[in-house]
C-alpha cells in the first residue's frame, strides 16, 4: 500500500472539492485576525492551534498589499523544508495572490499544484485582512493528500501502513522461497530423468512430475507478485470497490491458470497412460470453467454496482467561500 499517486489524489479532490473547499475556507476565516500582523505571540498561537487541529496545513505566512512576504514561512507541520524561509520575497506573481487580488472579499483557493518546497501536491488558501489603515493577506499552504485523508477519516489507518507493508513483504518473501523450493524439486526431477541409465517403463510419465512442480511454482510466484504489487508497491484505495475487485480478479486469474494447467496435465497423462484419471481431468477442467464464469459475473456485477454508485453521487463544483 504505497502512497497515493498524483492522479488518485486529484481524483479524490475533484470528488470532494465542495466539502474540502468549505473546510479550508472555514479554517482560514477562523485563523484570520488583524492581530497576526502586529503580534508575534498571536502568530505563534495560530500556528500551534492549526498544527494541533489541522495536521494537513504545511505553512502559514503573511503578505503585504503588494504581495511582499512580511513574515518567514511559519511551519505548522514540524520539519517542513521551507520553514523559516521567504521573508521579503515577492509573491505578487503567484496564482494565489492574483486570485486574492482580483477577489477582494472571501477566501481564494488555488487549483492543486506541486509545491516547490516539498515536492508534494498542495493547494494554497489566501484571504485579505484589513488591519488599521493597511491591508495584508494571510496565506496557508496545505498538503492536498493529507487534507483528503483527513476529510475521509483515513489519517489513523495511514499510520499502520508501514506495518501492513512489512507483514505483506514477509509473506511475499515466504511465497518466493516456496517458488525456489519448487524450482529445485523440478531440477532434481529433471536430473533424475536424464541421469537414469535404464529406460524405465514409466519414463514417459516422469516429465509430468516436472511440469506439476513448475506449474505450482508459476501459480505461487504469480500470487506473490500480485500481493507485492497490490499491497506493497501500488496504492490501494480501500474506499473504492474497483481496487478490491482488481485484487480479487488478479488472484483468481492466477488460480484459474494453475487449475487449467493441472486439468490439462491430468488429461494428457491419462492419454499416454492407463486412462484411469481422464474423468478427474475432465472434472478439473469443468471446475476451471466454473471459476471463469464466476469471475466474469463478479467483474461485470461489480463494475455495474460501482457505476450505479457513481451515478447517484451528487456532482460537486468549485465552492466560493465568502
Amino acid at each position: 500500500m504505497a502512497s497515493p499517486s498524483t492522479l488518485a489524489v486529484i481524483e479524490r479532490y475533484e470528488e470532494y472539492r465542495h466539502a474540502l473547499d468549505g473546510l479550508i475556507g472555514s479554517i482560514v476565516t477562523g485563523i484570520a485576525s488583524p492581530a497576526l500582523f502586529d503580534n508575534a505571540d498571536a502568530r505563534g498561537q495560530a500556528v500551534r492551534c492549526a498544527g494541533r487541529h489541522y495536521p494537513f496545513i504545511d505553512l502559514l505566512y503573511l503578505l503585504d498589499a503588494d504581495g511582499v512576504q512580511l513574515t518567514p514561512n511559519l511551519p505548522v507541520r514540524k520539519g517542513h523544508p521551507a520553514g523559516g524561509q521567504g521573508l521579503g520575497a515577492s509573491r505578487a506573481q503567484r496564482p494565489y495572490f492574483v486570485l486574492a487580488y482580483d477577489r477582494p472579499d472571501g477566501v481564494a483557493i488555488t487549483a492543486p499544484y506541486l509545491s516547490n518546497a516539498s515536492g508534494q501536491l498542495c493547494i494554497t488558501a489566501i484571504v485579505r485582512i484589513h488591519h488599521g489603515q493597511d491591508t495584508g493577506y494571510l496565506v496557508l499552504d496545505i498538503d492536498l493528500a493529507e487534507a483528503v485523508a483527513f476529510l475521509m477519516g483515513d489519517a489513523s489507518r495511514k499510520r499502520f501502513v508501514p506495518f501492513f507493508k512489512g507483514v505483506y513483504s514477509v509473506i511475499v518473501a515466504g511465497l518466493f522461497a516456496v517458488v525456489l523450493l519448487l524450482g529445485y524439486a523440478a531440477s532434481r526431477e529433471l536430473a533424475d530423468i536424464f541421469g537414469s541409465a535404464e529406460a524405465a517403463a514409466d519414463l514417459h510419465l516422469k516429465p509430468f512430475g516436472v511440469i506439476i512442480f513448475l506449474t505450482l511454482g508459476l501459480a505461487v510466484f504469480d500470487l506473490g507478485k500480485t500481493i507485492l504489487e497490490e499491497e506493497v508497491l501500488m496504492h490501494k484505495d480501500v474506499y473504492r470497490h474497483s481496487s478490491t475487485r482488481r485484487t480479487i480478479t488478479r488472484f483468481m486469474a492466477a488460480i484459474l491458470i494453475a487449475v487449467s494447467i493441472e486439468g490439462l496435465l491430468l488429461m494428457f497423462k491419462s492419454a499416454v497412460g492407463d486412462g484411469e484419471h481422464v474423468m478427474d481431468g475432465v472434472w478439473v477442467m469443468l471446475a476451471a470453467v466454473g471459476l471463469l464464469i464466476g469471475l466474469g459475473l463478479y467483474v461485470y456485477l461489480g463494475a455495474r454496482a460501482e457505476q450505479l454508485l457513481l451515478s447517484q453521487k451528487p456532482k460537486t463544483g468549485t465552492m466560493k467561500t465568502d
